[in-house]
């Protein structure tokens, strides 16, 4: 498969400068072969974790003879489960994300930053999938972890365009009702939509013990109100008007705009969600190297 194949989602140059990093999952997972991860469940690798009581039914080959020799006790050596991972990389294709005054369209930031993590993800062994949505599911693919099944996973990101309302909440609910085994899962939207609802769904997230992080996209303009005339602003999925005088209106519209920010990142800190506020005028590759490097320290820091 050639990366030049897919030009728009996809830059080799940046794939070659990340292939270096490794994407951790912060917490144990579950998955079906061994891997990378750390899993809840006690395996066989050469890192101990912890002694147990012997039961009958144990294998007596790993008992531990020293212990036992000073003790005259049973007990079981138990050691680290290492595991593959699997990703679900939601992206939110609701109108709202055509948007790209100053960067360049959310949607296509979004595009950029799926496609560059489920390569990563695939190369490095774990299993990814991939869910588009709008007001309900587009695309639902599955996590594969076969190189072939990026193909199918670019294909879609390459078609996929911004149309309708956004069903984040109802999707992210439907999610974790479905996907109860834990996982990591990838969000990339632009979050327009009732925030104590979408910090309910991270709630309903973190009780499914997924590891989950945010990618949160915003445009330039879109935090500063950089505009100096009036302006007829026009709502992208609804279609309502607002004929406003910027000037005026700019002091209270940062207001309320920092208190959002302020309230999701701490909403996202609360339930354990890896938040990324995220400009569309940044390097996206610098954005994706942060992530990176952030949870290799956690990983480490868990160690």
């Amino acid at each position: 498969m050639k990366e030049e194949a897919y030009s728009e989602i996809l830059d080799g140059d940046v794939l070659s400068r990340l292939s270096g990093q490794f994407l951790h999952a912060r917490q144990p997972m579950v998955g079906n072969i061994v891997g990378a991860h750390k899993s809840p469940y006690r395996g066989s690798s050469v890192e101990f974790a912890e002694y147990r009581k012997y039961v009958p039914g144990d294998d007596p080959r790993l008992l531990d003879w020293r212990v036992l020799a000073r003790t005259d006790r049973y007990f079981i050596r138990e050691f680290e489960a290492d595991t593959n991972l699997r990703c679900y990389v939601i992206v939110d294709c609701s109108k709202s994300m055509a948007f790209g005054e100053k960067g360049m369209r959310k949607f296509d930031y979004a595009r950029k930053i799926a496609a560059t993590l489920s390569y990563m993800l695939v190369h490095q062994g774990d299993a990814v999938g991939l869910e588009i949505f709008d007001d309900g599911v587009v695309s639902d693919i599955p996590p594969r972890r076969n190189p072939l099944h990026l193909k199918y996973i670019f294909d879609t990101l390459a078609s996929a365009e911004p149309r309708g309302e956004t069903g984040l909440v109802k999707e992210l609910h439907q999610f974790a009702e479905r996907i109860r085994q834990r996982a990591m899962v990838i969000i990339i939207s632009d979050c327009f939509c009732d925030l104590d609802d979408l910090l309910n769904c991270f709630e309903h997230l973190h009780f499914q013990k997924h590891d989950f992080a945010l990618f949160h996209l915003l445009d330039p303009l879109e935090l500063d109100l950089d505009l100096d005339r009036p302006v007829r602003f026009l709502d992208m999925e609804s279609s309502d008007v607002l004929l406003a005088e910027p000037e005026i209106i700019r002091d209270l519209y940062l207001e309320s705009v920092n208190e959002y920010l302020v309230k999701i990142h701490e909403g996202c800190n609360k339930h354990n969600a890896d938040y990324r506020n995220v400009i569309t005028d940044q390097s996206y590759e610098k954005v994706i190297a942060d992530f990176l490097v952030d949870r290799e320290m956690h990983a480490k820091a868990r160690q």
